[in-house]
């Protein structure tokens, strides 16, 4: 049984995964880390018994220490906290479900520890791929994607990808799909948060609908899989069926195929190489009838053009590219913006910033830094 830590437990993936571990008993949790949602912390610490929690605001942290001060768990905050949360000593997988580029330095922390990665933090290989990946060849360590593209595609090479043709990386379309470019520019959080299959974290749901995700998930599909960007292919497949396929140098094509639903392959990252069942449904196959593919828009969603330009380019561009949507997306679900600003906000501090290669750790939270002050100058 694996013995866990939990960076963002309190969010949507972080949740799903103390049901999983619910349904099948497959992890012991033995750290957790918040932002702020200190209620469901104080749930949680209760149910699980966790030995340590962190939680990010140090004022919360405060709160929820007097609130668990009967039980034997240890309060602590901050980056500092929730690195030591990854790097625990009896913690042997460090599942990151942290939203955002915040998850890149404890991720790296757990690594040098020794600690295997369930990855579900998409921004950690977006921005910090380049080191993130080599660093865990050096220390011996597994990244296990969480995702339920990378995990679709993990599974369809058996861990083997170094007989990959191409991969056929599938995406849902979300809510707009069809629609042209100035039918959406003035759709409001509202619409673009009716996801037609999947239930997700608000931040995640809205880049699903730019298609922004989905160019998350080459990026990190390149690192992970070791595939150069002209090697991956975005294919809309509107019923979430096929999560993502492999071709190989035969041009034969393998595919997952599973219900929506991201306990599978959080359950697959935490019981490889074993298969639990984890609460997940049958796919009805005459109930679905058909399963139908389309070429991406990128007129109309150019969020996952701008993608592939950043992983081209490399370096600290990725970094650039991920900053600026961070804050254009915050800036929408706030009212501040309209819809249709979301990409020309990226594409504009991406025109503007000059990549540095082979970047270090510091050069890569520094263009974070400096493409989040350039997004709000462009505004």
């Amino acid at each position: 049984m694996k013995k866990i830590a939990i960076l963002g437990s309190t969010g949507s993936i972080g949740t799903q995964t103390l049901q999983v571990i619910d349904e099948n008993n497959c992890a012991k949790v033995q750290a957790l880390s918040v932002y702020s949602n200190i209620s469901l912390a104080e749930k949680q610490i209760r149910k699980y018994k966790p030995e340590i929690v962190a939680v990010m605001l140090e004022d919360k942290a405060k709160e929820l220490k007097i609130k668990v001060a009967d039980t034997s768990t240890k309060i602590v905050s901050g980056l500092e906290g929730i690195c030591e949360c990854a790097t625990y000593n009896t913690v042997d997988t460090v599942v990151t479900a942290v939203v955002g580029v915040s998850g890149l330095i404890p991720t790296i922390s757990a690594i040098e520890s020794g600690k295997n990665i369930a990855l579900a933090n998409k921004e950690t290989l977006v921005a910090g791929g380049e080191i993130v990946m080599p660093l865990a060849k050096k220390n011996g360590v597994k990244i296990l994607p969480v995702d339920s593209e990378h995990s679709a595609i993990f599974q369809s090479c058996n861990g083997d990808s170094s007989k990959i043709k191409k991969i056929l990386l599938t995406a849902s379309g979300g809510p707009f799909l069809g629609r042209k470019k100035e039918e959406i520019y003035n759709m409001t959080p509202e619409d673009a948060l009716k996801h037609p299959n999947w239930s997700m974290g608000a931040k995640v749901t809205i880049d699903s609908s730019t298609l922004m995700n989905k160019g998350l998930e080459v990026i990190e599909a390149r690192h992970l899989f070791d595939v150069e960007p002209e090697n991956i292919q975005v294919i809309i497949q509107p019923q979430s069926i096929i999560h993502s396929m492999v071709e190989y140098q035969d041009n034969s094509v393998i595919a997952q195929l599973s219900t929506p639903d991201m306990k599978l392959p959080i359950s697959y990252a935490l019981t490889y190489p074993e298969r639990k069942y984890c609460g997940t449904s049958s796919v009805d196959f005459y109930t679905l009838g058909s399963i139908t593919f389309a070429q991406p828009d990128t007129e109309t969603f150019p969020c996952l053009k701008y993608a592939f330009d950043a992983i081209k380019v490399g370096g600290t561009m990725p970094s650039v590219m991920n900053g600026a949507n961070e804050i254009a997306v915050a800036k929408f679900l706030n009212g501040e913006i309209k819809y249709g600003n979301i990409p020309e906000i990226i594409y504009k501090t991406m025109s503007e910033h000059k990549s540095i290669s082979n970047p270090s750790l510091q050069d890569i939270l520094d263009a974070d830094i400096w493409a989040r002050q350039k997004a709000l100058e462009v505004i």
